[in-house]
């Protein structure tokens, strides 16, 4: 079966590639179009997965170029994405013009090509702060940044085309995923990646107080791929997270340990959301996933997440200096 994959080379993109190959799937890989050629993630693939994807580039704002990567695949995971909450702020049209337009091509072009399934792409931000814990699939969606508003709106299409159309939807909603590859702007990366430069142990970021539920990558494709082979989950929305959460300075101290260091986090006012904008707590309630799907997180609880973190570590050791110098390359 031929399946395309928008965002494949991104961070989440490239691991559900990598799951889709080994699986027996030929995977066309979306990739925004750059000048020198640059396929992100992709080039980081072990060899006998790359040499076997075909690498698509366009832009998902193109409508004409999304229906040719449509044209002949069976199915789309559609994960393409402007993502990065504070640039947000400073670039409102170009989230809209990316999750929401970029959205409705991938939607049209895959009513028109008659594909078999469309797994699309939500975020937990949607949810804004939790109005009550476990956050299911039932609670209110708030658009706390523009980021998330755009998110909602594209989640909101991906089910209108469902129940207009009957274009088989799956909205899979993933809480906070980290591992290797992920972007130094997020928070693990960000706490990983000043550890690793700065002996001191001084880190700087945002919000200490604030908890989120981590769920390791490998995890989250599992969830991707399960959602695609399920009947049941066809109009489905489905939260995909482990249903614990911690705290951001627990996880600072978590990340010292496996680096035996004593680290020393400071809030740097620049990384802090604006008050009314800030997600204090995300928690999944995984129980529909379970249900659904027949998914449950690998890695869950302390263990599971000094696992995840120590993996995520030794990929980020491995790979600093590269990534310091060439960091431009890696917004996806």
């Amino acid at each position: 079966m031929r399946v395309l994959v928008t965002g494949s080379e991104g961070f989440i993109g490239s691991h559900l590639v990598e799951k889709l190959v080994r699986g027996g799937f030929v995977v066309r890989c979306f990739s925004l179009y750059s000048f020198d050629g640059h396929e992100g993630w992709l080039r980081d693939l072990a060899p006998q997965i790359r040499d076997q994807i075909e690498v698509f580039p366009g832009d998902i704002r193109d409508a004409e170029r999304v229906l040719e990567a449509v044209r002949g695949c069976a199915a789309v995971f559609h994960l393409a994405s402007l993502i990065g909450i504070p640039y947000s702020y400073k670039a409102v049209e170009s989230y809209i013009s990316t999750n929401v337009v970029g959205t409705d091509n991938v939607l049209k072009a895959s009513l028109k090509q008659g594909v078999e399934r469309v797994v699309h792409t939500s975020t937990s931000e949607v949810y804004g702060s939790a109005q009550y814990v476990p956050i299911d699939e039932a609670h209110p969606l708030v658009g706390q940044s523009p980021y998330a508003a755009s998110k909602i709106a594209a989640d909101q299409f991906a089910i209108s085309y469902y129940r207009s159309f009957e274009l088989p939807v799956t909205i899979v909603r993933p809480f906070n995923t980290y591992g290797p590859r992920q972007s130094p702007r997020a928070v693990i990366p960000t706490i990983i990646s000043q550890a690793l430069a700065d002996p001191s142990g001084e880190i700087r970021i945002g919000s200490l107080t604030t908890s989120r539920d981590l769920t390791f990558v490998d995890d989250t494709v599992d969830g991707f791929v399960r959602a695609f082979e399920s009947p049941a989950a066809v109009g489905e929305t489905i939260n995909l997270g482990t249903g614990e959460d911690v705290q951001i300075s627990t996880l600072v101290e978590t990340v010292g340990e496996i680096l035996s260091m004593q680290l020393q986090p400071r809030q740097d006012e620049t990384r802090v959301r604006p008050a009314n904008s800030e997600v204090m707590r995300l928690v999944s309630d995984n129980s529909k996933a379970r249900r659904l799907l027949d998914w449950s997180p690998q890695l869950s609880g302390a263990e599971g997440l000094r696992e995840g973190l120590s993996k995520t570590v030794a990929w980020w050791a491995q790979r600093t200096n590269h990534l310091d110098s060439d960091s431009r390359k890696y917004w996806i």
